[in-house]
């Protein structure tokens, strides 16, 4: 199946000679929900302004649904909704008018009962005819994503859409966001909240100085670089760490009183059983034990310092 966006060797160098993408090359499939993470200045939004012909690249090629986004400008940029970190500038106008406006704009025919249907969707229905300056600042992001969904695209890039929105809100944007990819819209999603990446995307794409340094599916990425361990909380502290009990590299708490063991889960045998049978041995018993895995954040922090 054709990738819905296609980047190849794609480059982006300013005037003072900041290189801000260095030859991207990347693959995003239809209907897929697309995380893409990096810390601030990675290159992130030039990448999606690059796509959505907002940025000049300086080389490379961008394919969106087969069209070249330079030779086909205004083929890809049909198929694209943009919803930006910026708020609103309509500040005068209501939801409705911006986005029938916004229809317009991108040629489409007038269609009341879409621009109805999105508005529903997002819980702005109520609000259709009030001033967007009277709108909280969450009403005001959902404008935001009516007006890039008003003339239907097939492709919607959200760059950081919940900032400064609360939790609640943050949530019920999440169950938006899956009912557009259930609905064959291609999500692209960029966030500073790693928990809404992990909430959401199918794959994750980590970009650190101008650098696409890991894609890969959500799952997949969390067991092959997330970490599992055991905690073992102990009846009783002890100083060291037995002889006996070397070949399993445990960590011994501060106050000695817990033991770690990390281990992989691809493996056929976690040796844990060994473990707490050679603890047994040892005589050391615990009244306690847990397990843990790392976060898609815990990855992510582990992917960018290793870059450093």
């Amino acid at each position: 199946m054709q990738p819905v966006i296609s980047i190849r060797d794609l480059t982006k160098t300013y005037a003072g000679g900041f290189e801000a993408l260095k030859a991207v090359s990347l693959d995003i499939d239809k209907g897929e929900i697309f995380g893409l993470l990096g810390p601030n200045g990675a290159g992130k939004t030039t990448m999606i302004n690059i796509i959505c012909g907002i940025v000049t690249k300086t080389s490379g090629t961008v394919t969106v649904n087969g069209h070249d986004n330079e030779s086909g400008f205004r083929e890809t940029r049909g198929c694209i909704g943009l919803v930006p970190q910026e708020l609103p500038t309509e500040t005068f106008e209501t939801p409705y008018n911006v986005c029938r406006f916004s229809r317009g704009l991108f040629g489409k025919p007038p269609n009341p009962d879409h621009i109805e249907k999105v508005l529903r969707s997002l819980s702005l229905w109520d609000k259709k005819d009030t001033k967007i300056i009277n709108l909280s600042g969450g009403m005001k992001r959902r404008v935001l994503i009516a007006k890039a969904l008003s003339h239907e695209p097939d492709v919607l890039f959200l760059d950081e859409p919940t900032a400064g929105v609360d939790v609640e809100l943050r949530q019920d944007l999440w169950r938006v966001v899956q009912s557009l990819r259930e609905s064959g819209v291609t999500v692209i999603l960029t966030t500073h909240y790693i928990e809404e990446a992990e909430q959401l995307a199918d794959r994750v794409g980590v970009i650190n100085h101008g650098e696409v340094i890991v894609v890969e599916e959500k799952n997949k990425l969390m067991r092959e670089l997330g970490k599992k361990e055991l905690v073992l909380h102990l009846a009783d502290p002890i100083d060291a760490i037995p002889p006996g009990l070397d070949g399993y590299h445990l960590e011994l708490g501060a106050d000695g009183s817990e033991l770690t063991y990390h281990y992989d889960t691809k493996s056929d045998h976690t040796g844990i059983t060994a473990l707490l049978s050679a603890l047994h041995k040892t005589g050391i018993r615990f009244n306690d034990l847990q397990t843990s895995q790392s976060s898609l954040e815990e990855i992510f922090v582990g992917l960018v310092n290793k870059e450093r």
